[in-house]
């Protein structure tokens, strides 16, 4: 316990899936958290499940505009006073053929997971940078930066995007004694992936993981608390893929499930929350 004693954190993406299990983790290791969703009840209910005003407090942030992100940071300055830890998870995905894909859908994705990103550590470096105590940033890719999936052209380029933007942050920001680091999830159990339930798409899921089992936010949390600890001191630039061997097998191909599902698919969609990314 207490390796992140001392440290102030902020995290989008935060109330559900692998944010909400990344505060979790922060919090019991010492950190106090600013939680941001595009959801201000649920980020209000996820924070008090985890601990009182003390050690995280709640904040409505939509990652693509500029000025929500700025106040996301500057709640971490006010209320704890500074920024040292920053985990960027905020994300949706959505399954569209290439010739068939509308660009609104292009955008949105591309908006939330890539310049969301952009955003936030664009704001969060300049807080640390400002401060001069240094600090990590850390970035949720996927596999899918790697691997590509059939009927995911806007997630897969953005989240390769991810990739790079964090290599180049890293070399910019590395004088100022910021890290800046990447996560690359294979599939996840969380609330984006719930449309796995549904016929045999977890299945094909489980048949591409070597290690025979899908992951938990758990899985990424723990690796989230490894990169932001002391321990990862000389880590930065790079995509850490913790993904039970997934990408040595490629991602299954689930347009043909995903289109015998029609309107249940469509349902299960308008249900899943914008505001947490999974492999």
């Amino acid at each position: 316990m207490g390796r992140l004693d001392g440290k102030v954190a902020v995290i989008t993406g935060g109330a559900s899936g692998i944010g909400l299990e990344t505060a979790r983790r922060f919090v019991a290791e010492g950190a106090r958290v600013v939680l941001g969703d595009l959801d201000p009840d649920r980020a209000a209910e996820a924070a008090g499940g985890i601990g009182d005003d003390t050690s995280i407090v709640a904040e409505a942030v939509d990652v693509r505009e500029e000025a929500d992100v700025a106040r996301l940071v500057a709640r971490a300055v006010e209320a704890f006073g500074g920024l040292h830890l920053a985990v960027n998870s905020a994300g949706l995905g959505t399954w569209s053929p290439i010739h068939q894909h509308p660009l609104e859908e292009w955008n949105h994705v591309v908006d939330v997971c890539l310049t969301g990103v952009f955003l936030s550590v664009k704001h969060e470096a300049a807080a640390m940078v400002a401060a001069g105590d240094g600090g990590v940033i850390i970035n949720l890719a996927s596999i899918n930066a790697k691997v590509p999936s059939d009927g995911m052209v806007a997630y897969c380029s953005a989240k390769a995007g991810v990739e790079m933007l964090t290599r180049v942050a890293a070399m910019e920001l590395g004088p100022h004694g910021v890290r800046v680091v990447a996560l690359g999830p294979g599939f996840v159990d969380t609330p984006l992936t719930a449309f796995a339930s549904l016929g045999g798409i977890r299945d094909a899921f489980v048949a591409s993981v070597p290690m025979g089992r899908i992951g938990r936010p758990g899985d990424i949390a723990d690796a989230a608390l490894f990169l932001a600890s002391d321990e990862a001191s000389w880590i930065s630039g790079e995509t850490l893929y913790v993904d039970g061997a997934e990408s040595t097998k490629g991602y299954p191909v689930i347009g043909d499930h995903l289109a015998a599902l029609g309107d249940e698919l469509a349902a299960l969609a308008d249900e899943a929350p914008e505001g947490e990314s999974a492999g």
